[in-house]
């Protein structure tokens, strides 16, 4: 695999922006496909119409269940999950409950994460467990997920959904995403085959390098272009046209 494609292949392209279109999400499949990420994560009511404008291509079709605050029961998370794969997403992305893990409920978060993987891998999909770290001040938390992800076969950790906006004492929303320290932290408590996946906050081509150097295979981004465009500058050998200026969600996810 040479250095562009490897690089492609650690993107899932995030088309879930609340005010993304239809036209929006269609746009966003055919620059998957063009740049052949390594799959879209779309908003649930759009997996079937993905799943026909990638058809034939290496971009797999994965959605979000519970998202983005993972506060709906985990019978509705099931269905969810069941509704997805039937459509044909083949990799599930789940917010966990994040008030039973700061309740430090591990029986019901336990019970929670393993129904959805059952689920995810009775339909051949992958599940990738999201914590929303910015949520979650104390490491103890994460480094728990991490252990029961690992107990439970989830196929990944994963930082963060790109909204969980912390209200600072200015009164204004903001939120951290994939940092470093907590890539590293889950990276060191996660089994060796649960891979880490970074979501939020990974922009630029040395984002992508850098979470990749501390064990990421897997990151979430609305830049993908502009990723893979500098990664065809730096590493390419001029065979594929650069595209300038392209079209992307702006939220920054």
């Amino acid at each position: 695999m040479d250095k562009i494609t490897e690089l492609a292949k650690m993107i899932d392209h995030s088309l879930l922006h609340p005010t993304m279109t239809d036209q929006d999400l269609e746009e966003g499949c055919k620059l998957a496909k063009k740049y052949n990420a390594a799959s879209v994560c779309i908003k649930p009511y759009a997996v079937h119409k993905a799943v026909e404008l990638l058809r034939g291509s290496d971009v797999a079709v994965g959605t979000v269940i519970g998202f983005p605050q993972g506060s709906s029961t985990k019978e509705v998370k099931v269905y969810e999950t069941q509704q997805a794969c039937e459509a044909g997403a083949t990799e599930i992305d789940m917010v966990v409950n994040i008030g039973k893990v700061l309740s430090e409920d591990w029986d019901y978060v336990k019970d929670e994460v393993k129904a959805i993987t059952v689920e995810s891998h009775k339909h051949g999909a992958i599940v990738k467990v999201i914590f929303e770290n910015d949520f979650l001040d104390n490491d103890q938390h994460k480094i728990k997920l991490c252990e029961i992800c690992s107990e439970l076969n989830a196929d990944f950790v994963k930082t963060s959904t790109g909204y969980g906006f912390v209200k600072g004492n200015d009164g204004k929303y903001s939120y951290q995403g994939a940092t470093h320290p907590d890539l590293k932290l889950m990276r060191e408590h996660s089994a060796p085959e649960v891979q880490v996946k970074a979501a939020g906050g990974v922009r630029t081509l040395d984002d992508l390098l850098k979470v990749k150097e501390l064990g990421v295979t897997r990151i979430g981004a609305t830049a993908t272009a502009t990723i893979l465009n500098e990664a065809q500058k730096r590493f390419g050998d001029g065979s594929v046209a650069i595209e300038e200026n392209p079209k992307e969600d702006p939220s920054g996810y």
